[in-house]
């Protein structure tokens, strides 16, 4: 949101405790609600809030003092950059200690009592039934201490809470647990107040674990590179934060690229998995673009430095990982409305159990709150709460390593859902730049012959045919040793020049109507060629015809199996939009198995073509190169850029970003998408369940608050970790 006509400030904060939804709720209630405030958002991996005020309005204590009243501590983000210890040992550790030290005299005032009352053992097994335990005074000194470190952190939030008349699980567990022991359970309230902080604390190791996904992104680039010093040439080394673009940077083989750069010098093999998930090293030459995190595999390279340490590919798709979170998917925002409603309700089904049987059918007052004490218990919405959120970030984590830059869990969410699939034809489904086609020998020459004279000749031209004829040269390991002496470029036409001591020239279909030597059997196969849409470069001598060379803009080789394999998974319709002519689109189209086609269209009517598939089909994506075709992708549910990777625009047009030009990465990351929101699914009904049983256990007196509670932990222990199988999916297996 932009706020034109005021003065406005940015300013981040570290923000201690804020590792879930359930926190940035109450920071949204506490801060957002100051005058002057005009935005916050959240990067909840680095625990950081971004404050957008009016200048002047509110001062950053009045801010941290806002943090402050929603039970949580704050300081600036600039000052928590140059602290020395960016946590205290307290911070970093002190749910840990608090949470073992509950633990541990929960334990000795369990084993004082069991040494004085051994009867105590059965009556816990069996659950409250009325009767009346004594508790020695060791135990009870024990079991108020477990239940003052257990809920040490959780107090505050609690009674924060009740201020604000926002009645969270924090404050259900402290009702719960005072409740318990007003009715002298002096065990279970100790024994509540230890399960949960030790449920808090796995869902705090839990974002850790998440964050510590992000953060192996963050150690991919080194921290210092070495360059060129431009007064006197010496190498320098020097934090990448102060090499200046421009810079002449060396990489030595086995080492990590530290910035993004164009090589200059040298020749060798990069792998870019870390970005791009690509699982074969990608060859790099003079002229080539490298990236900041890929390794260096075998050859020295010298390079001119393009980008600063913060503006690297790298740095971009970190950025993009960290705001992604503030654009939560609707199932997160799905959990956070129900437990919004859910826990009141729960409250009042807990109040109501305590006091209608004893007021309307003299029940048991003892029996029937320890009842409704179970209630409460059971009701606590932690592991509902916290499985989406770490689905959510273990699914975009997984996703960025491999290759896929997804801009937040809507997105991720939204993948799984598409009905059809647009897609641009060039650079999409054809990969943007020609490839050798056929190469017909002529006047008993053969196809190494040529190839071998054409190198020769086009070896220092930058014309696109030029370079896919030394590609293809390449991949045919055709390497050659001659040399193409009195060279002459003739502008518009082609070259000629003297190899082995004869005259070869090559050239456009116009230069070999000019050299002479055309037959009708040679025009006929250059018109039929040039009907297929291909580009010709004839190759002769001094006598004759040697062979023609055609290029055209290749398709994808993974094009095929990509479309197939998308509509195995149910995409109802998928259609081709191009502006390029009617004949080469239906061609491509047909060879990879879309029949849908919509040639020579102009932005606009790519715009309306997408409006008319969204009216159809509801959820669609628009495939492309996240520039030509932004208008579209804007209209589209989402837009998917192709091979982002090193493209700025790209990263920034589309709502998810294939860092590859890899078409086979579309049913990937549809079946990613659909694989984490099952996920999803079975947490939150594996979650429902649970509290549903106990709660019918509860009713009819056979559940107690232990039992409780160690069902709860057990399902917030269950759905984090069926979330964070989601991180062990880190690369594709698709065949292409």
């Amino acid at each position: 949101m932009e706020y034109e006509h005021l003065s406005t400030e940015k300013i981040e904060y570290k923000v201690f405790g804020l590792d879930c939804p359930e926190e940035i709720a109450i920071l949204k209630k506490e801060v957002g609600g100051e005058i002057g405030i005009l935005e916050l958002d959240f990067d909840i991996l680095n625990a950081k809030m971004i404050v957008t005020s009016t200048s002047g309005e509110i001062t950053s204590d009045e801010v941290i003092a806002a943090v402050s009243a929603g039970g949580m501590q704050a300081i600036l983000w600039e000052d928590w950059l140059k602290r020395e210890e960016k946590e205290s040992f307290w911070q970093r550790y002190g749910r840990s200690i608090a949470t073992g030290v509950s633990g541990s005299l929960l334990a000795c005032g369990f084993l004082a009592h069991w040494h004085q009352h051994g009867s105590f053992i059965d009556a816990l097994v069996a659950g409250n039934d009325g009767k009346e335990h004594i508790f020695p005074l060791i135990s009870i000194i024990f079991y108020i201490s477990s239940i003052i470190a257990g809920g040490w952190f959780v107090a505050p939030k609690a009674f924060s809470a009740l201020r604000r008349l926002r009645l969270d699980m924090n404050f259900l567990m402290v009702m719960a647990v005072i409740a318990a022991t007003a009715i002298d359970e002096w065990f279970e309230a100790a024994a509540v107040t230890f399960l949960f902080s030790l449920s808090l604390l796995l869902e705090h190791w839990s974002i850790g674990r998440a964050q510590k996904a992000v953060t192996s992104l963050m150690d991919l680039a080194p921290t210092v590179a070495r360059y060129r010093c431009p007064c006197d040439g010496d190498i320098i080394e020097a934090p990448v934060e102060e090499v200046p673009v421009g810079a002449m940077a060396l990489v030595r083989p086995g080492e990590k690229i530290p910035l993004d750069g164009e090589v200059t010098k040298g020749s060798s093999s990069v792998n870019q998995a870390p970005i791009t998930g690509e699982s074969v090293p990608v060859s790099k030459e003079p002229g080539d673009e490298i990236f900041a995190g890929t390794i260096n595999e075998n050859g020295a390279l010298e390079f001119k430095v393009t980008k600063a340490a913060n503006d690297t590919t790298l740095a971009r798709i970190i950025h993009m990982i960290q705001e992604a979170r503030s654009r939560r998917a609707l199932s997160e925002q799905w959990v956070d409305t129900f437990a919004k409603y859910y826990t009141p309700v729960m409250i009042v089904l807990a109040m109501t159990i305590i006091i209608v049987p004893p007021l309307l059918f003299s029940a048991s007052w003892v029996e029937w709150i320890y009842r409704g004490l179970v209630i409460l218990v059971i009701a606590c919405p932690c592991a509902l709460v916290i499985s989406t959120p770490v689905s959510i970030v273990s699914g975009l984590t997984t996703a960025a390593r491999n290759g896929v830059l997804i801009k937040g869990g809507i997105y991720l969410e939204k993948v799984g859902q598409l009905r059809a699939l647009a897609m641009d034809k060039t650079g999409t489904l054809t990969f943007g730049h020609p490839e050798v086609q056929n190469i017909i020998p002529l006047n008993s020459h053969s196809q190494h012959e040529l190839l071998e004279r054409a190198v020769a000749l086009e070896i220092h031209s930058e014309h696109p045919l030029a370079r896919a004829i030394l590609r293809c040269a390449e991949a045919k390991q055709i390497s050659t040793n001659l040399v193409a002496e009195n060279f002459q470029a003739i502008k518009g036409k082609g070259a000629e020049a003297d190899i082995d001591g004869r005259f070869f020239w090559i050239g456009s279909h116009r230069f070999m109507e000019e050299k002479g030597g055309e037959t009708l059997e040679i025009h006929q196969k250059v018109k039929a060629l040039e009907d297929a849409a291909h580009s010709v470069m004839a190759i002769g001598n001094e006598e004759h015809i040697c062979g023609l060379i055609s290029g055209a803009d290749g398709i994808r080789p993974e094009a095929v199996g990509a479309i197939s394999e998308m509509k195995r998974l149910g995409l109802e319709h998928i259609t081709v939009l191009t502006g390029d002519n009617t004949g080469t689109a239906n061609a491509v189209a047909t060879t990879v198995g879309i029949k849908d086609v919509r040639a020579e269209l102009l932005p606009e009517d790519k715009v309306q073509a997408m409006e008319e598939l969204v009216k159809d089909f509801g959820q669609v994506a628009m495939i492309g190169d996240g520039v030509n075709d932004a208008p579209a992708m804007a209209v589209a549910s989402m837009g998917i850029a192709m091979g982002a990777i090193g493209s700025d625009v790209a990263i920034e047009t589309a709502d998810i970003a294939l860092m590859t030009d890899d078409l086979i990465t579309i049913p990937w990351l549809i079946r990613h998408s659909r694989n984490t929101m099952k996920i999803i699914k079975q947490n939150i009904w594996f979650a429902l369940g649970l509290k549903a049983v106990f709660m019918g256990l509860a009713l009819i007196g056979m559940a107690t608050l232990w039992m409780a509670i160690v069902a709860d932990i057990g399902a917030t222990l269950l759905v984090i970790f069926n979330a964070l199988r989601l991180l062990n999916s880190s690369h594709r297996t698709i065949k292409k």
